[in-house]
């Protein structure tokens, strides 16, 4: 006999039982053996140190339901997983640790500092992989990378010697962004531009001929002391005579030139910019162009060096100040303005970026940007969808720098770069000769070959940074350089799901170095999401403080239901999503509705289950013929019975079961709707609209499965039912609830594989995810079917209304009349009419073409109108009438005589109203007053402004209720 399922859902026992089950029997490890197309997804690397996001619960959703679905539809699937190690974030924590013990890294040294980062990411760094595995996430865990793991660091060092060796990789003195609290590099991803208030101040620099002077504005004022000139436009007709003179820079008495650029806005400021090449972007353009010298003045720290004079050793805004203290005594300061700016933040250090000078690892990015152009102009590869982020992508590559990959860090890929110390005296200067090796054996034989015997080396202590790594993650993880079966069967990945806030430091990064090393682009298609935005549409970040936690989330509603909301909540593909949340009560209205209908489903599934008389679907059998007839639903001149379901002369009834399999109307109405919704989701997979196919699917099964086809076969499933119906009924029962689950299952993995355990009874050797899809069997679709039951469905919900105005009890059977002008009307509503008394609870119901023809009423139905009318008028004591409604063209009539005390029930309706206006005034009145909504708790107010919405609604209904008498 088939069990049934408990009397409730327990999302969380359900969950871990399958996630631990997958796990278990590696159910999702792929084999490049296997035949099916490739379809390969590595997912975006979360740091090591991170903790579950709800943009990593909304990434890796996607990720799963694409991958689930493609496994379901033969593909032969690789879902990577793997963690970042995430240089600067790690070594953060570590120094923060030691700075409790009173220690810092150079007490340890570098061996042992590296010896206890491994022990924190054996002991702290999987926090992440469990959570993703909590998640869902159908990943072959067998495969997990970790970026800095042997394979990996491998694929790093032989990534950095080609390059190196065919002119690719060069040491350079350019500007980076610069954190003093790291004092690292960082690329461009790890700054977070925040817009400040602070100040604009204007200064004067006199004419070093004494002839008068020139206005500066700066919003860092201590990079005055870096000045090696100032700039106008050469087009500014105020300064044109001033180019090609000097000026006297205040404080250090140094000479510097004026020259023209077009690079200066004569907009901004004064239209005169003061050039500090050594501290800002665009004065390092102007200053190589015009050949200024280049003069540093900050230290790694933060605090100034040498070259500031008198505020050497001064933190940068303590100098900031006493700088303009000493501008203000010597008559140079002009204003200070309040300013509006956005200022670049670290954002592990969470300190303002220096841009800083410095000696720095970098690539040449221009052939690797140019070939990724090449593949993207002549081959459209990858393919972005949505599409418009390719033109994002593409002026990204056409604009892009090149790129500093060097960080002053110990934790992460040492740079295979190794000195002589006997060459530089142990320091590493700019001229600093190395040689790079993939190991230091080779590294030695290349020195020695170079330097003579007696060399004696020592290697950058300067880390990669960590995107070089991550630049190649979707080859590196298949074994790159090696060329494993991974490699060859699953590269190029087929998608890459990311939001659009990477595109340009990652997607663009691994494009490149795809391009480079491969020949080939990394993946075919481009998936960009939207982002995940708080309650009040702003984008959750950590530096907000307004993160949603998805394991609260997940603790409180079941994972399933998480997944389900963030992925119906995507409008389309790269719409930012937003979420409504609760901080006090962690309630979500959103996801406890999908909550809702995990429910919905299981009480549905436990209903289809104890009518199967412990038969499964495939004991029951197929519930269609091979080529069943259908409902043509033609014009009215055809005149074809819609319960016949096939040409005239078959004279089939579908409604009293003649055809040989026993369908009925309703069975090919809901075999139909279920594969538009087989087609629908597949098209909506093919076409990444994720959600879309969630909508599609909660609409099917909440509506037509659960709210309508259950319904409609209740009588069908009793005791003493026809057997030729009953089995019928049974049949299209299980074998849509199976396919159903097949169809949710990329959605809702946990509950669907419960569900479908229990309704299959398959042994512990077949799983739900290892099932085919659901197959579209066009044969069965038939549109014309299902407009005819729209029409079945509207006279129903008009008729259920009807009774809900006049108080009809539920166990009261009433008498209905349906007039419709149109012969095509009057028969599809004879072949429903069993749904309709059914449903509707009519016990007697009459088909017309015209109320005059039928018995009297009292009076007969005018023509027209929409919603329901009493006719007549209720009058004195009346008894009798008739409440009418209509839908679509055809009028739904119900005599009132002796099923409704009209008079009782307009009485009813009066009192109820009183009391709901009654406490309308009262709560208005509390609103108007002031000192209420000042002084009261926000949460009081608002709960006593939504009762007053709430209240007007219901009088609203009340009075429309009573406007039928």
């Amino acid at each position: 006999m088939t069990a049934n399922l408990p009397p409730q859902y327990d999302p969380f026992a359900t969950e871990a039982k399958w996630q631990k089950y997958w796990e278990d029997n590696q159910t999702f490890k792929a084999d490049p053996e296997k035949s099916g197309e490739p379809y390969c997804v590595v997912i975006p690397p979360p740091n090591v140190t991170g903790r579950l996001h709800m943009g990593h619960a909304f990434n890796n959703s996607l990720v799963d339901a694409l991958i689930r679905y493609h496994r379901m539809i033969g593909d032969n699937t690789l879902c990577l997983p793997g963690t970042d190690h995430a240089s600067i974030a790690v070594q953060t924590i570590l120094e923060k640790q030691l700075k409790a013990e009173g220690k810092t890294r150079d007490d340890l040294g570098r061996e042992k500092f590296l010896e206890r980062a491994w022990n924190w990411k054996a002991e702290s760094g999987g926090a992440i992989v469990n959570q993703l595995q909590r998640l869902g996430l159908s990943a072959d865990w067998s495969r997990e990378r970790f970026t800095m793991d042997e394979g990996l660091s491998k694929s790093v060092l032989a990534a950095f010697v080609r390059l190196y060796e065919e002119g690719m990789i060069y040491r350079g003195n350019y500007l980076v962004n610069w954190c003093p609290a790291s004092q690292s590099a960082v690329s461009d991803l790890e700054v977070e531009s925040k817009e400040v208030d602070g100040n604009l101040w204007h200064f004067r620099y006199p004419l070093s001929d004494g002839s008068g002077f020139v206005e500066v504005a700066t919003t860092r004022p201590e990079t005055m002391l870096g000045d090696t000139g100032v700039a106008v436009n050469p087009n500014d007709d105020r300064y044109k005579h001033l180019i090609g003179k000097t000026l006297t820079l205040p404080i250090l008495n140094r000479e510097i030139p004026i020259f023209a650029d077009e690079l200066v806005d004569p907009t901004f400021g004064t239209g005169c910019v003061k050039v500090t090449p050594a501290h800002d972007p665009n004065d390092f353009e102007m200053g190589k162009r015009h050949n200024l010298p280049f003069i540093n003045i900050m230290n790694k720290d933060g605090t100034l060096n040498e070259n500031a004079g008198e505020f050497q050793g001064q933190d940068r805004f303590v100098a900031r100040k006493n700088v303009i203290k000493r501008l203000e005594t010597d008559g140079f300061l002009v204003k200070i303005e309040d300013y509006k700016h956005t200022v670049p933040f670290s954002d592990r250090g969470k300190v303002p970026v220096e841009p800083l000078l410095s000696t720095q690892w970098f690539v040449k990015t221009r052939p690797m940007a140019d070939k990724a152009l090449e593949f993207l102009d002549q081959h459209n590869q990858p393919q972005f969808v949505p599409s418009r982020w390719t033109k994002v992508y593409r002026d990204w590559l056409v604009k892009i720098k090149d790129w500093c990959i060097s960080r002053q860090l110990w934790w992460g890929h040492q740079i295979p770069a190794w000195y002589a110390i006997s060459e530089t005296g142990g320091e590493i200067l700019d001229n600093t000769p190395f040689v790079v090796a993939a190991n230091e054996a080779e590294a030695r034989e290349k020195a020695v070959a170079k330097f003579g015997a007696n060399v004696k080396l020592e290697q950058d202590p300067d880390v990669l940074d960590t995107w070089f790594s991550s630049g190649l993650w979707p080859f590196s993880t298949m074994g790159w350089p090696e060329e494993t079966a991974d490699l060859a069967r699953y590269y190029p990945n087929t998608t890459l799901s990311t939001g659009f806030d990477i595109i340009f430091f990652w997607v663009a990064r691994m494009t490149m170095m795809a391009g480079y090393f491969t020949d080939k682009m990394p993946f075919e298609t481009v998936y960009i999401h939207g982002l995940m935005l708080d309650e009040n549409g702003k984008k959750q970040s950590k530096s907000a403080g307004n993160g949603i936690d998805p394991l609260v989330l997940m603790d409180k509603y079941g994972t399933d239901a998480l997944r389900y909301s963030l992925m119906r909540e995507t409008a389309g593909a790269g719409q930012d999503v937003r979420m409504d949340y609760n901080r006090q009560s962690h309630e979500s209205a959103t996801v406890e509705a999908s909550r809702n209908f995990t429910n919905k489903l299981w009480n549905a599934a436990r209903f289809v289950m104890m009518n199967l008389e412990g038969q499964t679907p495939q004991q029951l059998g197929n519930p269609y013929p091979p080529q069943p007839p259908l409902a043509k639903g033609g014009s009215e001149e055809e005149e074809v019975s819609l319960a016949k379901g096939g040409s005239e002369e078959e004279e089939v009834s579908l409604v009293e079961g003649g055809s040989e399999e026993g369908l009925e109307l309703c069975d090919r109405w809901i075999l139909s709707r279920y594969y538009q919704v087989v087609q629908q989701s597949r098209n909506d997979f093919e076409s990444y609209a994720l959600g879309e196919a969630a909508k599609g699917l909660y609409e099917f099964i909440w509506g037509d499965f659960c709210d309508w086809y259950i319904e409609l076969v209740k009588s069908r499933l009793q005791q003493d039912a026809e057997p030729n119906s009953k089995k019928a009924a049974q049949q299209t029962f299980a074998f849509v609830l199976e396919g159903i689950l097949k169809l949710l299952h990329p959605f809702m993995p946990h509950i669907t594989e419960e569900i479908w355990h229990t309704l299959t009874q398959k042994g512990e050797e077949e799983c739900l995810a290892l099932q085919a899809y659901p197959e579209v069997q066009a044969s069965l679709i038939n549109p014309d079917l299902e407009q005819q039951f729209e029409l079945l469905f509207g006279t129903i919900r008009t008729i259920r209304n009807l009774r809900a105005d006049t108080d009809i009890k539920p166990g009261v059977k009433v008498t209905a009349i349906l007039q419709s002008e149109s012969e095509k009307e009057r028969q599809i509503l004879s072949d429903g009419a069993i749904y309709i008394k059914d449903l509707a609870r009519v016990e007697n119901l009459t088909i017309t073409a015209s109320l005059e023809e039928e018995p009297p009423l009292n009076p007969p139905l005018g023509k027209g109108g929409q919603g329901g009318s009493l006719n007549p008028p209720l009058g004195k004591g009346g008894q009798g009438g008739s409440i009418a409604g209509v839908v679509g063209t055809v009028q739904v009539l119900i005599p009132l005589a002796g099923v409704v005390d009209l008079v009782a029930l307009r009485v009813k309706l009066e009192k109820k109203l009183a009391k709901i206006e009654g406490e309308i005034k009262h709560t208005s009145a509390r609103l108007t007053n002031q000192k209420f909504v000042e002084k009261a708790d926000p949460q009081v107010v608002q709960v006593a402004r939504d009762g007053l919405a709430e209240a007007e609604k219901q009088a609203e209904i009340l009075r429309d209720r009573l406007k039928l008498f």
